[in-house]
């Protein structure tokens, strides 16, 4: 046991609470006087124990977060977790998005929540991070991290996708390939996700609009958002034309910040350099709290991307 690991032994529980007659669940780490709480969306074909993978606190953004001194929530999706089996009441992505904000706020009923809320998403969950960004109601969050998302597909995955749309409640071998790749980015027993997998929505598989919504959202985001893509990323197009490209996308946002994760696969929150990753978005949650402006260069960048629009 490593000097850090008694740190990360916060208590996690599993929340259950009723929204308009659907009961929506998640898992909670919290900390007496919070700076922060931390929303966590999780991504397709998993649910919130992607946050806090059995066996393995030091991969654990909860306890993590939690030694840091934020509290943090870890939301099963829509149609995942106890919501599962109400999807027809979860149709559209409007119905999605007051969902989430509804079961957020009674998850969170009468916790403290210190300076405010930040949302922090992965893969399929940043569709939901950004609806609920740009939402009027996502001019209270402090701010959003998104990892594992993009606007163009890696070659790798093209095929993988278009036979994922075809069964969306099955992960088909080439889909975990490019999910999981390259296996020594994972801990032996965290490859391939045996131990948090779970069905996925049939709404996850429909998503023909989505970039064109993403545009239109995404410039109405107003709060700082961090973007994360792995080193080894084969969903999306990574590196840095990858990451300008989706910084580009945040028109109104006073604050992009891009991370591309060393030695990390797609599933950041997961893989062997978990703990690297979220110290480092933590850190960003942490200047979000605190009000810290864009620096000088970051300026610099935003208004070209306000000219280039």
């Amino acid at each position: 046991m490593t000097s850090l690991e008694p740190e990360l032994a916060h208590t996690v529980r599993r929340l259950v609470a009723d929204v308009h007659g659907v009961p929506a669940s998640g898992l909670l780490a919290e900390v007496p006087r919070p700076q922060a709480v931390i929303v966590a969306l999780h991504g397709g074909a998993t649910n919130s124990a992607y946050f806090d993978h059995p066996g393995h606190p030091r991969l654990s953004l909860l306890r993590t977060a939690a030694a840091a001194g934020f509290t943090v929530l870890a939301l099963d999706r829509p149609g995942y977790g106890s919501s599962a089996g109400h999807e027809e009441l979860m149709g559209t992505p409007e119905q999605r998005t007051d969902f989430a904000y509804e079961a957020m706020s009674a998850l969170l009923d009468g916790r403290e929540r210190g300076l405010g809320v930040f949302l922090w998403a992965h893969s399929a969950g940043c569709e939901l991070a950004v609806r609920m960004a740009g939402d009027p109601r996502g001019s209270d969050l402090l701010g959003v991290e998104l990892a594992g998302m993009g606007r163009v597909h890696h070659p790798r995955s093209v095929l993988a996708m278009e036979e994922w749309r075809r069964d969306p409640t099955r992960t088909r071998p080439n889909l975990r390939r490019a999910l999981w790749d390259p296996p020594h980015a994972y801990p032996p027993d965290v490859y391939g996700g045996r131990t948090i997998g779970s069905a996925s929505p049939a709404y996850e598989g429909h998503r023909e609009n989505w970039q064109e919504e993403f545009a239109r959202l995404s410039g109405q985001v107003p709060v700082p958002v961090h973007i994360t893509l792995a080193e080894h990323e084969q969903v999306w197009a990574n590196g840095p034309e990858g990451l300008a490209d989706l910084a580009s996308m945040f028109t109104g946002s006073t604050r992009v910040v891009l991370h591309e994760q060393p030695g990390a696969g797609h599933n950041t929150s997961v893989g062997r350099t978990a703990l690297a990753y979220h110290l480092h978005v933590l850190a960003f949650v942490e200047e979000c709290a605190l009000g810290v402006q864009a620096l000088p260069a970051e300026r610099r960048h935003a208004e070209g991307r306000h000219r280039d629009g």
